[in-house]
């Protein structure tokens, strides 16, 4: 009986023990990746918002020299050209985004036949890197191999497609491929939205004779508002980082015609050595995001707050 006794003590005692132990075991699991994550992105942030202070060319001096990198920028040509891109390409691509995406998933939330199917139709070009996806669209727009090409096979010898290879067209064949490349991905969180809105609700407005499309405009879609706000944020991200699909489509031609503030980065650090111009650059990149997720962070902090007071 005493030895029960003091085994029981002794589990008293050290339960504490294993009751820290397990508090802390997720911290230190999380630990390396959380500090590797703060050093990576506020530190080298830091860092390339000191080089764009600096007299940086080929390699970084950390002289300072103040704002000159960024007048240098903003007197560019090319750079003002590749910001108008990215304002230009952000707004057809996100809105178009949109709305393919939510017709999409308004097609599929009908209980068609082979709803699995047209769900990973529609889903797969998000799984193709944007590089593979340029390149197979460069084929498509090319006038030697892709839709001029076999239009032209079929008897119609004046039939002309060539987005790519002019410049008020080109930026149109990128927005294209993006909103191919998205859309899917739209699609699939607009899907999930409507399957969460309460059946109540659109029963009731059956019942008081209100159309599909009456429902779905007064109903269900204020109800996935939330929705539209986060996948508007997370694909004005993509348009803010595109890179690999221009560099892939055009190459930022004709001329100068697509260049985007990413290719334009990549150019000034890594091929004319202009080290403390490129990081300025980067560093309007990274404004550009802020004032995206800056307003988002707020949204959905006040909306917690909202929530919560509500109980």
């Amino acid at each position: 009986m005493s030895n029960a006794l003091s085994g029981i003590e002794a589990l008293r005692k050290s339960a504490p023990g294993r009751d820290a132990l397990s508090a802390w075991t997720p911290r230190l699991v999380i630990a390396p990746g959380a500090i590797a994550s703060l050093v990576y992105v506020f530190g080298f942030t830091l860092w390339t918002l000191y080089i764009s202070v600096s007299n940086s060319t080929m390699l970084p001096t950390y002289r300072f020299i103040g704002l000159k990198p960024y007048f240098d920028l903003w007197s560019n040509h090319r750079w003002q050209i590749a910001y108008g891109n990215l304002f230009y390409f952000s707004a057809f691509y996100v809105v178009l985004t949109l709305a393919v995406g939510l017709a999409l998933a308004i097609a599929i939330d009908q209980r068609v036949r082979g709803e699995a199917i047209w769900r990973t139709i529609f889903l797969y070009p998000l799984a193709i890197s944007f590089v593979v996806t340029g390149t197979v669209w460069s084929w498509l727009y090319s006038p030697d191999a892709g839709i001029e090409y076999f239009v032209r096979g079929l008897g119609w010898h004046d039939f002309t497609f060539r987005l790519t290879t002019n410049r008020n067209t080109a930026i149109y064949a990128i927005i294209a491929t993006g909103i191919w490349q998205a859309s899917g991905f739209a699609m699939a969180l607009f899907l999930a939205g409507l399957r969460s809105v309460d059946p109540d609700l659109v029963k009731a407005a059956q019942i008081d004779g209100a159309s599909p499309a009456r429902i779905y405009r007064k109903v269900i879609l204020p109800s996935i508002a939330p929705i539209f706000v986060a996948v508007a944020v997370v694909l004005l991200q993509f348009a803010i980082k595109t890179f690999d699909l221009v560099v892939a489509l055009t190459q930022g031609g004709p001329g100068i015609a697509t260049t985007f503030p990413a290719n334009y980065v990549y150019d000034l650090m890594f091929q004319r050595g202009e080290m403390a111009v490129g990081a300025a650059a980067a560093i309007m990149m990274l404004l550009a995001l802020a004032v995206v997720l800056a307003p988002y962070a707020l949204w959905t902090g006040w909306r917690s707050r909202q929530a919560a007071a509500r109980g």
